[in-house]
């Protein structure tokens, strides 16, 4: 394994992340949780420290899971964790329900001590704002995790989906460690703007989503369909007719990886780990096999050359469709 450093102040971590929460939502079917727990494991066995989970991912069960996977190897890895939607008052999924944000500090203190049960610690890494809180200030969030790890706490903290306007006064605060949002081959939004705003201010950046929810690693074709409770099926880039449009992007990963000789997902992150040396992808799987492939990018480098061919041919593909159904697009700031 190779490893990173979040930003300019923050810790150490794998060049590959791990991402929790497709073992316990939005992409069934899950795996037992014995299965679960030797996957994360494993994981760990193979030099991946960093791990990716959220209080909303279940909600609640996902921690637990990372939680009864690592305890014993607790201190030799780095957790994120987020908080910022009320449970009481609204659920966070797939199914239509409401969506209810609350970043208020006495509701971080609650979500923070109920993430610290649940992980089987008492402090967590990195926690992350998981979507802002129009109703309390950016400001507000920032103090309040300076209190934190000043209590020691959290150690670092960090943003997600957040605009550039909202990490500039967060971090005017209480300085940011890591920016969480999706970026791959198949959303490059965040070239525009917010990777330069991060490089300014030293500021890690953590991709999900970094294959694309399964796009790039060659999994779908033009007649793929996906079950109602798949997240898939309710964003617009994977319905039928954008997708036929969109698996044009696939084919052109396939092609790098042929030429190649390496997998597809191999190709797609380490595309993503040549962007910037403080970017670190969060992928994640529910079988040993893929694990292994994603953590094989780390071995793989492209040429100045390679990179600006790459970078032509996927100028020249549109992907059609938002990446979120427009209730949950509305919630990012980007």
């Amino acid at each position: 394994m190779k490893y990173r450093t979040l930003g300019s102040m923050g810790p150490t971590v794998s060049a590959m992340g791990y991402g929790c929460m497709g073992l316990t939502q939005s992409y069934p079917p899950y795996l037992p949780e014995h299965e679960s727990v030797a996957l994360i494991r494993k994981a760990a066995d193979m030099g991946i420290t960093f791990f990716d989970t959220a209080e909303a991912y279940g909600p609640f069960s996902n921690e637990a899971l990372l939680g009864k996977a690592l305890h014993h190897c607790r201190k030799r890895i780095i957790i994120a964790t987020k908080f910022g939607f009320d449970f009481e008052n609204g659920r966070n999924d797939a199914h239509n329900r409401p969506i209810t944000l609350s970043s208020r500090p006495e509701h971080i203190r609650k979500a923070l001590e109920g993430s610290l049960r649940r992980l089987r610690t008492d402090y967590i890494d990195l926690y992350y704002q998981h979507r802002v809180d129009p109703d309390t200030p950016i400001e507000e969030v920032a103090s309040t995790m300076a209190d934190l790890i000043k209590e020691g706490k959290i150690r670092y903290w960090g943003l997600s989906e957040a605009g550039i306007q909202t990490i500039r006064r967060a971090h005017a605060v209480c300085p940011v460690t890591a920016v969480q949002s999706e970026y791959s081959m198949w959303y490059r939004k965040p070239e525009k703007e917010l990777l330069p705003v991060l490089k300014e201010l030293g500021i890690g950046f953590v991709p999900f989503s970094p294959l694309g929810k399964g796009m790039l690693a060659g999994r779908f074709h033009s007649d793929s369909t996906f079950g109602a409770d798949d997240f898939r099926s309710a964003i617009p880039r994977f319905n039928p007719q954008n997708l036929k449009h969109n698996v044009a992007m696939a084919e052109l990963v396939q092609s790098i990886a042929s030429s190649r000789h390496t997998s597809p997902a191999r190709v797609a992150l380490a595309w993503l780990l040549a962007q910037e040396p403080w970017i670190v992808p969060i992928p994640g799987t529910k079988t040993v096999e893929r694990l292994s492939d994603n953590v094989g990018a780390v071995d793989i480098s492209f040429t100045t050359e390679e990179l600006n061919a790459i970078r032509r041919a996927l100028d020249g593909i549109t992907i059609i469709g938002a990446r979120y159904p427009e209730e949950q697009e509305a919630l990012t700031g980007l």
